[in-house]
C-alpha cells in the first residue's frame, strides 16, 4: 500500500522567495520573547478581573441594589399602596356620592320635565310660524304671478318690435363701416408693401448678405489660426511636462518604490504571523502555568477550606437548623397566620360596616322587574292551548 500521495494528488504550495525564509526565523524568535510577557500579564489581568467581578463587584451590586430599591422604592410603593390608593378611593366615593348622585337626580326629575315642555312649546310656535309662512308665500306667488304676466306683455308687444328695429339698424351701420375698413386695409396694405417691404428684402439680398458671409469666413480662419497656435502650446507643454515630471516620476515608482513596497510587504506579513503564532504559544504557556498555580492554590487553601465545611461547618450548621432556625420559622409562620386571620376578620368588618352605611343613606337598592313567563300568565301557553285535533282534549285524552 502506498501511503504517500501521488504528486498529482498533493496539494499544491505556494512557492516562498528566500528572503521570506531568511526573515521568518528571527523575527519569530524575536516577537516570541517579546510577547510571553505580555501574554501572561494579560491572562494575570484577565483572571484577576473575572475574580474581582465575581467576588467582589458583583456581590456589592448586589447590596447597592437592594439598597437602592430599599431607599428609593420601597417607600413611595408604600406611601402609594397604604396612602395614596386609599385616599384616593375615598375621595372617589365622596365625589360620587356629592356630585354624580345630585346631578342623576336633577336629571332625571328636573331637567327631562323642563325639557320635554319646553320642546312642546318649540314645537307648538313652529307649527305657527310655519302656517304664518305658508300664507305669506301665498301671498308672494300671486304678487309675482301678475307682475309676471304684465312684464310678458310689455316683452311681446313692445321691447320685440324695438328691439328688431334696433338690430336692423345697426345690421346697415356695421356692413357700411366693414366696406369702409377694408377698402382702408387694402391702401394701406399696398403701401406697406411697396414702401417697406420690397426696399427691404432688396437690402437682404444685395448688402447684408453678402456682408455677413464675409464676415463669417473672415471668422472662422480667425478660429482656425487661434485653435492651431493653442494646439501647438498644449503639445509642447504636454511633452515638456512628461519628459521633466511624468518619466522620472514612472522610473522612481517602478524601480524604486514598488521594489521596497514588496519588500516592506514581505516583513510586515512575517511579523504579523509571527505575532498571531507566539501570542498563541504564550497562550498555552500562560495557560500551562495558570493551571499549575491553580492546582497549587487548590492543594494549599482549597482542600484544607473544604474539609473544614464538610466535617465542621456542615453538622454545627444542621445542628443549628434543628434546634433553633426550624422552631423560630415555625412559631413565626403562627405569628402570621394569626395576624392574617385578624386582618381578614377587620377587612369583613369594614366591608360589612361600609354596606350598612351606604344602606342607611341610600336605601336598599332596587331589584330589576322580573317578566312573567309563559306558565305564571293566565293564558295558556303554546302547549297548553284547546285544540280539536289533538289528544289533549278532556274527551280524547287517554
Amino acid at each position: 500500500m502506498d501511503l504517500e500521495k501521488s504528486p498529482a494528488e498533493r496539494p499544491a504550495v505556494p512557492a516562498e522567495g528566500c528572503l521570506t525564509v531568511a526573515i521568518r526565523l528571527p523575527v519569530r524568535i524575536v516577537v516570541l520573547v517579546l510577547v510571553v510577557p505580555v501574554r501572561m500579564l494579560w491572562d494575570a489581568l484577565v483572571v484577576g478581573g473575572r475574580f474581582l467581578r465575581d467576588t467582589v463587584l458583583r456581590p456589592v451590586g448586589r447590596v447597592l441594589q437592594w439598597v437602592a430599591w430599599a431607599v428609593f422604592v420601597w417607600p413611595w410603593v408604600t406611601l402609594w399602596r397604604y396612602a395614596v390608593v386609599p385616599v384616593g378611593k375615598a375621595l372617589a366615593w365622596l365625589g360620587y356620592v356629592s356630585l354624580v348622585v345630585p346631578a342623576v337626580w336633577m336629571y332625571e326629575t328636573v331637567l327631562t320635565p323642563v325639557g320635554h315642555a319646553i320642546a312642546w312649546v318649540a314645537r307648538g310656535v313652529g307649527a305657527g310660524f310655519a302656517w304664518v309662512l305658508r300664507g305669506l308665500g301665498a301671498g308672494f306667488a300671486w304678487v309675482l304671478r301678475g307682475i309676471g304676466a304684465v312684464l310678458a306683455w310689455v316683452y311681446a308687444r313692445v321691447l320685440t318690435p324695438v328691439g328688431r328695429a334696433v338690430a336692423w339698424l345697426l345690421r346697415g351701420l356695421g356692413i357700411g363701416f366693414g366696406a369702409v375698413a377694408l377698402g382702408v386695409y387694402r391702401v394701406v396694405a399696398w403701401l406697406v408693401r411697396h414702401l417697406i417691404v420690397v426696399p427691404a428684402l432688396w437690402l437682404y439680398e444685395w448688402i447684408l448678405a453678402p456682408v455677413g458671409g464675409a464676415i463669417a469666413w473672415a471668422a472662422r480662419g480667425l478660429g482656425w489660426l487661434v485653435r492651431m497656435i493653442f494646439t501647438g502650446i498644449g503639445a509642447a507643454l504636454y511633452w515638456t511636462l512628461r519628459v521633466l515630471l511624468v518619466l522620472p516620476a514612472l522610473t522612481l515608482w517602478r524601480w524604486v518604490l514598488v521594489p521596497v513596497g514588496r519588500v516592506l510587504a514581505v516583513v510586515a506579513r512575517e511579523v504579523g504571523d509571527a505575532l498571531g503564532h507566539a501570542w498563541r504559544v504564550a497562550g498555552h504557556l500562560s495557560l500551562a502555568v495558570g493551571r499549575f498555580l491553580g492546582r497549587l492554590f487548590r492543594w494549599i487553601f482549597v482542600e484544607p477550606v473544604r474539609w473544614v465545611y464538610r466535617s465542621v461547618l456542615t453538622p454545627v450548621g444542621h445542628l443549628v437548623r434543628d434546634t433553633v432556625l426550624r422552631p423560630a420559622a415555625e412559631a413565626a409562620r403562627g405569628v402570621g397566620r394569626v395576624t392574617r386571620q385578624a386582618l381578614a376578620a377587620a377587612r369583613e368588618s369594614a366591608r360589612q360596616t361600609r354596606a350598612d352605611i351606604r344602606r342607611m343613606l341610600f336605601g336598599t337598592p332596587r331589584e330589576p322587574e322580573r317578566v312573567p313567563l309563559a306558565k305564571d300568565r293566565r293564558e295558556p301557553g303554546a302547549a297548553g292551548t284547546r285544540t280539536l285535533g289533538s289528544s289533549t282534549t278532556a274527551l280524547t285524552k287517554d
